[in-house]
């Protein structure tokens, strides 16, 4: 099943780790403590997610107790879709099911015509791989200059692939229009 949205008000994001304390030092994370990376995450979100916006969080989203994760999303704009990622799997609880739009382990979607697949993990194979269909992951916590622990594995990523984890992407979701320009840019 493939899901059908207007670009105009489509973000996606990844590995938030709200509450994970380790992804400080782990990540080489400029916060100086949990409560100024959650706080700068949750202010970073809103500045460019509206209330009737679209975020596909594609996984590892926060640890910690039903207080925990209910205190971020109480606090965060937009309609939310999870693509559940490993640190999920382990901290999800039943209850939390309903305060996302949909809660998955992979999707399909549509934006603007451009079919895209949403994952937690990069995949070299995938529907559509070799048909123009965008693979947008996270997981991998790269930066911009290419750095972290998986990066020389990203060598072998099409260019139709993207991560869209706040690490690479300055502690922010990003929206459609600069998914779409960046994919142009990997495609010349």
């Amino acid at each position: 099943m493939s899901y059908k949205f207007d670009g105009d008000s489509v973000f996606f994001t990844s590995d938030t780790h709200f509450y994970h304390t380790n992804i400080i030092d782990f990540c080489r994370r400029p916060f100086m403590n949990i409560e100024a990376m959650n706080e700068t995450l949750i202010a970073n979100w809103n500045k460019v997610v509206g209330t009737n916006d679209i975020v596909f969080h594609l996984g590892d989203f926060c640890l910690g107790d039903s207080a925990k994760w209910n205190g971020i999303l109480d606090r965060l704009n937009g309609k939310i879709y999870l693509i559940l990622g490993n640190h999920d799997l382990r901290n999800f609880r039943k209850n939390y099911a309903a305060r996302f739009e949909s809660v998955a382990m992979q999707m399909n979607i549509e934006v603007n015509n451009q079919k895209i697949y949403l994952n937690h993990y990069p995949f070299l194979c995938y529907d559509g791989s070799y048909d123009g269909v965008w693979q947008l992951f996270g997981h991998v916590h790269t930066n911009k200059n290419r750095t972290g622990n998986d990066a020389a594995r990203l060598k072998m990523l099409f260019p139709t692939q993207y991560d869209v984890g706040v690490d690479n992407n300055d502690f922010t979701p990003i929206s459609y229009a600069q998914v779409k320009e960046i994919m142009e840019k990997q495609s010349i």
